[in-house]
C-alpha cells in the first residue's frame, strides 16, 4: 500500500527499510528537515556526535565490528566536508559506509549559496559512488542502491547528498524497490575454475610458499574457509595490519604481520618465498617496501574481487577474480584433489628455515633502565588481561603499531584500525561505533596523546549514549612515530613534536570533565591494578593515562621506500637472512 510522505519522511522510511539501526549525526540548516521525522523513528537510533568526522569514523567502527553498513549524516557546506576525512579512510580501508548530507535548495546549487559545498564533487575520488538527489521521488531508490553499492562487490563508503527542498517536498507515494537495475554494476565474485586449479597446482609443487592473507578475507567473511586451507596445504600464513584476527595468533603457521613494522619471520618469508597467494590484499607499499626489490624470486597468485587491484602494483602470474571466500573454498576443493592425485609438496626445508627466523629474531622490547613504562609492556599487559574477546582500536602511529604487535588476535573483527589513509584521531569515534554495534562487548581503544586530542570530543558522546568504551592512552608526551622518524633520519632535531601532554592537559581531570572515569599509570606495578580497575567499571567510559617512556621505538622497522631485505631490528642492528644457526 502506497502512501504520500514528505521527501524527509521518505528517507527515514527507506532508512528503516534498509535495516538501519544506529545513525552518527549532527543537525544543521539543509539536513534539518530530515531530522524532524527522524525523531519519530522507533527503529533507528541517533546518536549526536561531537563532530561530523566523529560521525564518520564511529560509522566505520560500527561497520568494522558489526559488518554491517554504518551511517552517518550531517548537514551541507562543512557539516558535509568534515566528513571528507572518514570518507576517505572507509575508501581505503573498503569500509562500507553511507553518509548521508543535506545540500542547499535545488535552486541555489550552484550560486555559492549559504553553507554550500559541491560535496559530490569533492568526494567524487574517495567514494564508492555518490548522489546528487533533488527530485523526492528518487530517494527510496538512491537509498537502496546506495546501501547495495556500499556492502556489495569490494565494500566502500557512498555519498547521499540531497537537497533541502527535495526533502521538504511531497512525494505522490512510498515504495521501497524490491529489484535494482544497475547494468553497469555486476561485480564477479564466482573465481574462474581453470584459474583456482592452477593457482593450487603451483601450491601443491611450490618449495617455498606463503599465504599473503589481506582485509579482503575479513570483509568476505572467509576466516574459517582460510584455516581449511592452511590445514591443506601446510603453508605459512601472514596477516597485514588491516587483516590481523583474520587466523589466529596462536596457530603454528601464523608468522605475523608482514611489512615495514611486521615480524622479521613474516617479512622474510615473503622476501624468499616461489609462491605467494595473495587473498584480497593489494600490495600496498607499506607491506613491500621498495617494490622492485619484492620478493624477487615468487610467482605471483592473486585473488581479488576488485579486478583493479589485481597487477595494479605487483605483476599477477595467476589473476583470480572473485569473492575471497569462494576463491578460498575453491582453493581447498582443488588442493585435495592434487592430493588425492598424489601429488603433494614437502615444505619441511621451508618451516625449517622460518623456525630458525622466528627463534632468532623474535618480537621484543627492554624495560626502561629509570623504572618507566615501556609502553610495549602496558599493551602486553593489556591484552593478556583484556583477552581475545574484546574488540581493540587502533589510533595511528606507534601505539597502533605495539598494539598490532603484542596483542594476540585470535577472532575475526577483534581489531579495528585505520590502515590505508592513516588517520590520527580515530580510534575513539570508531571504538564508539563498535560498541554501539556490539553493545556486548567490551570495547578498548588503544590510543596515543597525540591522537587522543583529536577526538576526545567523543568521550562526552559515549558518556551522554551510555557506550561504555575504554581508553588505554599510551602518553609519550609527543607525537611518537614523527619523533622516531626524526631521531633515525633527521638527526634527532625535533622539530615541533613534543606536546608536553604530562603537564597539559591532565588527562585524568579532562576524562572526568567529560563524564569518564580517569585513571593513571606511570609505574610497571601499576599496570595490573588500573587495567583490572577499568574492566570492573561497565556504566561509563574510563581513560587510563599511561605515562610511557617518550624514547621508545617500533621495531622490526624497513625504512620507507627502502627494500624488506634492509629491515632492521634496532639502530644499527639488520638480521642476515641466510644466518645459519
Amino acid at each position: 500500500m502506497s502512501e504520500q510522505l514528505t521527501g524527509a519522511q521518505s528517507l527515514i522510511r527507506s532508512l528503516e527499510s534498509a535495516g538501519v539501526d544506529t545513525i552518527f549525526g549532527i543537525p544543521g540548516g539543509a539536513i534539518l528537515p530530515a531530522y524532524d521525522p527522524l525523531m519519530d523513528s522507533t527503529r533507528i537510533r541517533h546518536i549526536l556526535v561531537r563532530h561530523e568526522q566523529g560521525a564518520g569514523h564511529a560509522a566505520e567502527g560500527y561497520a568494522l565490528a558489526t559488518g554491517r553498513v554504518g551511517v552517518a549524516m550531517a548537514t551541507s557546506g562543512p557539516g558535509a566536508t568534515n566528513l571528507v576525512t572518514p570518507l576517505a579512510d572507509a575508501h581505503m580501508d573498503s569500509v562500507p559506509i553511507v553518509a548521508i548530507t543535506g545540500q542547499v535548495a535545488s535552486s541555489a546549487i550552484g550560486t555559492d549559496a549559504f553553507q554550500e559545498a559541491d560535496i559530490r564533487g569533492i568526494t567524487l575520488p574517495i567514494t564508492k559512488h555518490s548522489y546528487l538527489v533533488t527530485d523526492p521521488a528518487m530517494i527510496p531508490r538512491t537509498i537502496a542502491e546506495a546501501f547495495y553499492l556500499a556492502a556489495s562487490g569490494r565494500p566502500g563508503p557512498v555519498l547521499v547528498d540531497i537537497a533541502k527542498d527535495a526533502l521538504q517536498a511531497s512525494t505522490a507515494t512510498f515504495a521501497w524497490p524490491t529489484e535494482l537495475d544497475l547494468p553497469g554494476y555486476h561485480p564477479v565474485t564466482r573465481p574462474h575454475a581453470k584459474q583456482v586449479r592452477e593457482a593450487a597446482r603451483l601450491l601443491v609443487e611450490a618449495a617455498r610458499p606463503v599465504l599473503y592473507v589481506g582485509g579482503g578475507v575479513l570483509k568476505a567473511r572467509a576466516s574459517a574457509g582460510l584455516a581449511r586451507l592452511v590445514e591443506a596445504t601446510g603453508a605459512p600464513v601472514v596477516t597485514t595490519l588491516t587483516a590481523r584476527g583474520a587466523f589466529p595468533d596462536s596457530h603454528p603457521a601464523h608468522l605475523g604481520m608482514p611489512g615495514m613494522h611486521g615480524t622479521v619471520a613474516a617479512v622474510g618469508a615473503l622476501q624468499k618465498a616461489d609462491l605467494i597467494v595473495a587473498l584480497g590484499a593489494r600490495f600496498d607499499d607499506r607491506v613491500t617496501g621498495k617494490l622492485d626489490s619484492f620478493a624477487p624470486g615468487a610467482t605471483v597468485v592473486h585473488a581479488d574481487i576488485d579486478p583493479a587491484e589485481i597487477s595494479k602494483n605487483r605483476t599477477a602470474d595467476v589473476p583470480i577474480v572473485g569473492d575471497v571466500a569462494e576463491v578460498v573454498a575453491e582453493l581447498v576443493a582443488a588442493v585435495t584433489a592434487e592430493h588425492a592425485a598424489g601429488r603433494r609438496g614437502d615444505l619441511t626445508a621451508w618451516w625449517a628455515t622460518i623456525d630458525a627466523w622466528r627463534r632468532t629474531y623474535p618480537l621484543g622490547y627492554e624495560q626502561p633502565e629509570d623504572g618507566s613504562l615501556a609502553p610495549q609492556y602496558v599493551i602486553e599487559r593489556l591484552g593478556q588481561i583484556v583477552g581475545p574477546d574484546a574488540v581493540y582500536v587502533a589510533g595511528v602511529g606507534q601505539h597502533q603499531m605495539w598494539a598490532a604487535q603484542f596483542i594476540r588476535y585470535e577472532k575475526p573483527h577483534t581489531w579495528l584500525n585505520s590502515g590505508g589513509l592513516g588517520t590520527m584521531g580515530f580510534a575513539v569515534p570508531a571504538a564508539m561505533g563498535a560498541k554501539a554495534g556490539r553493545p556486548d562487548a567490551v570495547v578498548w581503544a588503544v590510543d596515543g596523546d597525540g591522537c587522543f586530542q583529536m577526538t576526545n570530543q567523543e568521550l562526552v558522546t559515549a558518556a551522554l549514549n551510555d557506550l561504555p568504551i575504554k581508553v588505554a592512552l599510551i602518553n609519550n608526551e609527543s607525537l611518537g612515530m614523527v619523533r622516531q622518524w626524526q631521531t633515525l633520519f633527521y638527526g634527532s632535531r625535533y622539530s615541533h613534536t613534543d606536546l608536553h601532554s604530562k603537564r597539559i592537559p591532565d588527562f585524568v581531570k579532562l576524562a572526568e570533565a567529560m563524564g569518564a572515569v580517569g585513571l593513571r599509570a606511570d609505574k610497571p606495578s601499576e599496570v595490573d591494578a588500573v587495567i583490572e580497575q577499568a574492566m570492573a567499571i561497565d556504566d561509563q567510559p574510563v581513560v587510563i593515562d599511561f605515562g610511557v617512556h617518550r624514547d621508545a621505538m617500533v621495531w622490526p622497522m624497513v625504512p620507507s621506500g627502502r627494500s624488506n631485505d634492509e629491515i632492521m631490528l634496532a639502530r644499527g642492528l639488520a638480521p642476515i637472512w641466510d644466518r645459519e644457526e
